[in-house]
């Protein structure tokens, strides 16, 4: 619990400083023990604007088991691919109080090298 605690203190102290907007909106991940869910949020009006996770079935039947370093990738790379079909290349990245490593940090990387900026 003090753990929790902790990363939702971390995550409010970052979101004074991150803003998305419908042009450059803000992709917030979410780390469970067994997923890994992103999102692209409008934070001016206050909708997601994309979603996509290790839990939908497309990656899970690629992938199988979505809380590893390998699944945080491979969802980076599909993430970035469906966001940039959209019309999504530029954004602000929000780790949500995690530590930039791990999952986030695959996730991040695999997500630039497939053609989001951030």
């Amino acid at each position: 619990m003090k753990k929790l605690k902790g990363r939702i203190k971390r995550h409010k102290v970052l979101r004074k400083k991150i803003v998305g907007t419908k042009v450059k909106p803000r992709l917030c991940v979410f780390r469970s023990s067994k997923n890994l869910y992103a999102q692209l949020v409008d934070d001016i009006k206050g909708h997601t604007l994309f979603s996509f996770s290790t839990n939908a079935s497309a990656p899970k039947d690629k992938m199988g088991y979505g809380g590893n370093i390998k699944a945080a990738r491979s969802l980076g790379e599909e993430f970035a691919r469906r966001a940039k079909e959209k019309g999504f290349g530029k954004i602000v990245f929000d780790r949500a109080g995690y530590a930039y490593h791990g999952r986030i940090k695959a996730f991040a990387e695999a997500a630039r090298k497939s053609g989001l900026i951030f």
